[in-house]
């Protein structure tokens, strides 16, 4: 059946990738007090790898080439390793609404990061954003009331942010030579063996753990990490980038929803406030400049 006539799909495909990446958050929280930050990232990246890896090889092996390769050990180290380590340990300290609406100023860092090493033109509307955004993780920061912990944990996501960020960068040239899925695949690979010197303490921890928290970890992995990068995959074939990236601004209330639901935890008030300003910095960045009508001069 044509895809014209599921023209639901799609959608779908983007509640799915929403929905799951919101519960990570809530999961990771969730698994803070029984696994590692380290024991936790190799446990998912690990799990990830073999599930993307079953789609990514039954779609053919791919051919990096020694370029490829430094992009790719690039994006594993920075988003698959830093960033989960750092969102990990993260949510120590800060809960999962707070982490996510950190998290959610990622497309003003990549605007910057885009103008200052992929030529794009940095505009008013990115600086005024920037600005909005910065000023929405300042409120946030100083809302947290449990003192240097907290604020580490603030800075934690703010690092997970940025790598991810980078790492975006890093991709762009890469998935117009290699497809997403063989990108997605063998970046995670990368991340679970810079995590592999926390091999230990996953054992230890997995040993200790209840068995619902194993398959949390195992969820984790299957579900936020190689379904749903899937699932945004199938999306963005269907629909624009701009639309797409858009609808990413439902995570951190979807967030919010799930942590209370299920851990009984909310940001504090402020928090609100600086992620809202946050994320207006996040629409205002992303506004194109009006293109001038140029008027004819005579010959």
């Amino acid at each position: 059946m044509p895809l014209s006539d599921r023209p639901w799909l799609p959608l779908a495909a983007v509640a799915t990738t929403l929905l799951l990446w919101a519960s990570a958050f809530v999961a990771i929280r969730h698994l803070g007090q029984d696994f590692s930050a380290g024991a936790l990232s190799l446990g998912r990246l690990v799990v990830g790898s073999l599930a993307l890896g079953a789609v990514a090889v039954s779609r053919g092996l791919p051919k990096p080439s020694g370029r490829d390769w430094l992009g790719l050990v690039a994006i594993g180290v920075l988003w698959f390793g830093v960033y989960n380590l750092a969102l990990n340990q993260g949510e120590h300290h800060v809960d999962a609404g707070t982490s996510a609406m950190l998290i959610q100023i990622s497309p003003v860092l990549i605007a910057v990061l885009a103008t200052l090493f992929l030529g794009e033109r940095f505009t008013r509307w990115l600086g005024l954003g920037l600005v909005l955004a910065f000023a929405g993780v300042v409120l946030i920061g100083v809302s947290q009331p449990g003192g240097h912990n907290d604020i580490v944990g603030v800075l934690l996501c703010l690092l997970a942010a940025l790598v991810y960020s980078i790492a975006l960068v890093v991709q762009k040239p890469l998935v117009a030579r290699l497809s997403a899925i063989h990108v997605t695949w063998l970046a995670c690979t990368v991340g679970a063996v810079v995590c592999l010197p926390f091999a230990g303490q996953l054992v230890d921890n997995t040993r200790d753990a209840s068995a619902s928290d194993i398959w949390w970890v195992v969820y984790l992995g299957l579900f936020p990490t190689a379904i749903a990068f899937t699932t945004y995959a199938f999306a963005l074939r269907h629909m624009t980038a701009s639309s797409l990236g858009i609808t990413t601004y439902l995570v951190p209330p979807l967030t919010i929803v799930m942590g209370w639901l299920f851990l009984g935890e909310t940001p504090p008030g402020v928090a609100y406030v600086g992620g809202a300003l946050a994320l207006v910095g996040v629409a205002v960045s992303r506004r194109k400049p009006r293109a001038r009508n140029v008027v004819p001069q005579p010959a």
